[in-house]
């Protein structure tokens, strides 16, 4: 529920704070004294409006869904805060105004536009799916078993589906990756081949010169007698001298047989070969790439070979899965067919209440889903929905609304409504009063009424009204609600008969 409110500086209203309790919460006032203003400051606090409001702030009792990455406090705020442009934060921390939106949407509504969500499909059938479950807890588990059900064929008719496109292009398919596999299997590279040939390349580059430096440097070698007749005339120990050409000796013999065998390379062959591997890195990125490349093709092409199998495996188990999804809908439509006329009288006892006409409902089928096979049709009046007046489809929503929340065990969130009783007649507006009073139980409901039967029913009640041309919102207590309702019953004159007629309202 949505716990506090507050308002600053948004066209007539300079600053408003609200208590807000649970249950059905009322906002009356004169025409003109900013009651559809201030809905839809609550509504921006949520980022479900567009006032442009210096700050609209709301505390709720709501868990945020871990998902959304925000988290949660004892009490979340959601706010909205206009300077130079308009920011929203939830519990101070900034969110776009379509995060805070998606939010605040999983637990509060608006229900003042034509809004089909409550007579979808899915949602009609889900209420029917909870009365059936009230004397029947098998249903559950069947819907279970039926979406898994369905999943899985949906799952294996996609694999089938990629398959008979496959088979639709086989040779094509074959003979690319047979040519793939070809192209790379003829270079036969190696993993450290590239480096090995680019290092033999280097060496072939600079052999010429690398062997005459060998030929002048070896040169020392003429005075190495010389050097160590010197250090013993000297009486200096020459195992320095020694170890020192002995290692130099190595490295150049080491270095000549290297360069030696590189007269046996064939220069343009390696040219070659490192211009193939090249062509397989540019195309992979690497040749261990290119390898795992191949391999990868070959099992497409074993696949492509067996695929003739694979399909006929894939096809029979649709036909199974097919067989067990369509049997499991078929004993979800039986309970659901068997439900459908106590559905339909409950929902024609609140119709009636609500002064419509009669509702035909029907549970027709059609291609099966996740939630059967099932597809729940509603006219009132043989009218179809989207041609009935405003004024009857609310109602209807909220008999629907009501059938739903019976049947529900935790709380169903905010609703917020924008005179729903307007243009009513007495009986009218108090049956759609008793209505939101028994939805009131799941709900919180904040609403702006015109008429005194709908405002009599609140568990709370402010009046919304112009001092000095500025809004001002105040909670009534019993007196000030008699004479709210009187002022409703007969103008700004109040009567001694609309005070009574107040009186008995309220008791």
């Amino acid at each position: 529920m949505v716990e506090r409110f507050y308002l600053k500086n948004f066209l007539s209203f300079e600053e408003v704070e609200l208590e807000l309790n649970k249950g059905l919460v009322v906002f009356s006032g004169p025409s003109g004294s900013g009651k559809s203003i201030l809905m839809e400051a609550i509504l921006s606090s949520f980022g479900l409006g567009s006032a442009d409001a210096s700050v609209c702030e709301a505390s709720t009792a709501w868990k945020i869904d871990e998902r959304f990455g925000i988290e949660n406090e004892e009490i979340n705020i959601f706010k909205q805060v206009k300077k130079e442009k308009t920011r929203y934060f939830i519990n101070a921390q900034g969110v776009s105004k379509k995060t805070i939106s998606a939010v605040a949407s999983m637990h509060l509504r608006h229900l003042s536009l034509k809004d089909y969500s409550d007579f979808e499909n899915d949602n009609l059938l889900s209420i029917l799916d909870s009365r059936i479950e009230k004397y029947d807890k098998s249903i559950n588990g069947l819907l279970d078993e039926l979406k898994e059900s369905f999943d899985a064929l949906g799952s294996v008719k996609k694999e089938l589906a990629t398959i008979e496109e496959e088979q639709k292009r086989i040779v094509e398919l074959k003979e690319f990756a047979a040519f793939e596999i070809e192209k790379i299997e003829n270079i036969d590279p190696k993993p450290d081949e590239y480096d090995e040939l680019m290092q033999i390349k280097k060496e072939l580059s600079k052999k010429e010169k690398v062997q005459e430096s060998i030929e002048k440097a070896s040169s020392i070698f003429e005075f190495e007698y010389a050097v160590s007749e010197v250090l013993e005339l000297l009486e200096e120990d020459s195992a320095f001298f020694d170890d020192a050409l002995n290692e130099l000796r190595s490295k150049l013999e080491s270095a000549s047989e290297r360069f030696a065998s590189l007269e046996e390379v064939n220069v343009e062959e390696v040219l070659d070969r490192l211009e193939a591997l090249s062509e397989l890195k540019r195309k992979y990125g690497s040749i261990e790439e290119a390898l795992e490349y191949k391999e990868k093709k070959k099992e497409e092409l074993k696949r492509y070979e067996n695929i003739e199998f694979a399909k006929e495996e894939l096809q029979q188990k649709v036909e199974e899965l097919t067989e067990k999804t369509l049997k499991l809908a078929n004993e979800v439509s039986k309970k659901r067919q068997k439900e459908l006329e106590n559905f339909k009288k409950e929902l024609n006892d609140y119709t009636k209440q609500l002064y419509l006409q009669e509702v035909s409902i029907a549970l027709d089928k059609r291609e099966i889903h996740a939630n059967g096979q099932d597809v729940v049709t509603l006219a009132l009046n043989e009218v179809a929905l989207n041609k009935i007046s405003t004024g009857e489809f609310n109602r209807l929503r909220l008999a629907i609304l009501v059938l739903k929340s019976e049947n529900s065990t935790k709380e169903g969130g905010v609703l917020i409504l924008d005179e729903i009783d307007a243009n009513l007649s007495g009986e009218e507006s108090m049956s759609v009063a008793k209505v939101l009073k028994k939805l009131s139980k799941n709900y919180q409901i904040l609403v702006i009424s015109h008429q005194p039967q709908l405002t009599s029913q609140g568990d709370q009640h402010f009046l919304v009204y112009k001092q000095n041309g500025v809004s001002k919102v105040k909670e009534l207590k019993e007196r000030e609600r008699i004479a709210e309702i009187a002022r409703i019953v007969s103008g700004e004159s109040i009567t001694k008969e609309a005070t009574e007629f107040a009186k008995l309202l309220l008791q």
